[in-house]
């Protein structure tokens, strides 16, 4: 390949030639968990874009709402026009609002019970999705265990839904209920030169099992006719779930296990808190060659090597 522009987002993770060679298909569920999402927006016309469920008190989006911006950027970094996987099928389950149903402070992106991000985990995995976003305050640190978010998590894994979760924009080291969780792909963010921004959270578990990508000044969708660019983890996470998307839908016999593997490049030891750069050619490549063996080799069966591995 020729040499590409590290100032395109998409070139710079290895985006460019993936899509390239595909763009994803319907059949290929992501599902996302934020603010709700413009669902006319112009930018996700003619694209499988559904609402799972309405947040209690939204009432549609509004310009000015922080939660719906955010959400709404989110899901076009993943699936509009321009975005990573612009035709897999986009279900958004949003939980964010700036117009809480009780009156009480705006819970966007945080303060949400834990209980009620577990249900949603739990309904969007139900709805079929196959990779989940969550481009959203963590939960409580690293040594709180919250039963219901846990079992959540575990239902994800169970049924092979890939888990990319940001990793939080507060610039501390430690980790939380979820970038320790073994199956969830926690997200650090990159500046245009692929250097990591000091912004993103970093901990032994999301250098072990995480990536980082694109998270500063990201172009999404906008709610008043022009680009609302997103920063941070936020921003970074639709990258890695937008990979994976692709990766499934040209790779369908793969098992999500098999999928994971590759976009986190595999169970090296890594002793560093920050953890290495997505490479989406790379995943497509070694998936590519796993799949050769299999289909070669005539031997590969469930459980015997990444691809054809179980969730856990």
């Amino acid at each position: 390949m020729e040499p590409l522009d590290p100032a395109d987002p998409m070139d710079l993770v290895g985006l460019t030639p993936v899509m390239a060679r595909t763009l994803g298909g319907p059949s290929v569920v992501v599902g996302l968990i934020d603010g709700r999402v413009a669902l006319e927006h112009s930018a996700f016309a003619g694209h499988p874009v559904r609402e799972l469920r309405a947040a209690a008190g939204t009432g549609g989006c509004r310009r000015g709402d922080a939660c719906c911006a955010h959400g709404t950027a989110v899901a076009g970094i993943i699936a509009a026009s321009g975005g990573v996987c612009p035709r897999c099928t986009l279900v958004s389950r949003p939980l964010f609002t700036d117009r809480p149903a009780d009156g009480g402070p705006a819970t966007c992106l945080s303060g949400v019970r834990t209980g009620e991000l577990a249900e949603a985990i739990t309904e969007t995995v139900d709805a079929g999705a196959h990779v989940l976003n969550l481009s959203m305050a963590q939960p409580a640190p690293s040594g709180f265990r919250d039963q219901a978010l846990e079992t959540a998590l575990d239902h994800a894994a169970d049924r092979g839904v890939i888990l990319v979760v940001a990793a939080g924009n507060q610039g501390r080291t430690g980790s939380s209920g979820f970038t320790d969780h073994p199956w969830v792909i926690p997200v650090t963010a990159c500046d245009r030169a692929g250097r990591p921004m000091p912004q993103s959270n970093l901990s032994a578990s999301i250098g072990r099992h995480g990536v980082g990508a694109p998270g500063d000044r990201i172009p999404g969708p906008g709610l008043g006719g022009r680009p609302f660019l997103l920063s941070g983890t936020s921003a970074a996470a639709p990258f890695v779930t937008g990979t994976v998307a692709l990766l499934r839908s040209a790779f369908p016999e793969a098992t999500a296990a098999a999928v994971r593997y590759v976009v986190t490049h595999g169970p090296g030891r890594r002793r560093s808190v920050s953890p290495p750069l997505l490479d989406a050619w790379a995943a497509y490549t070694a998936l590519r060659g796993m799949s050769s063996n299999a289909s070669g080799s005539g031997q590969a069966g469930p459980g015997e090597g990444p691809y054809g591995s179980s969730a856990l």
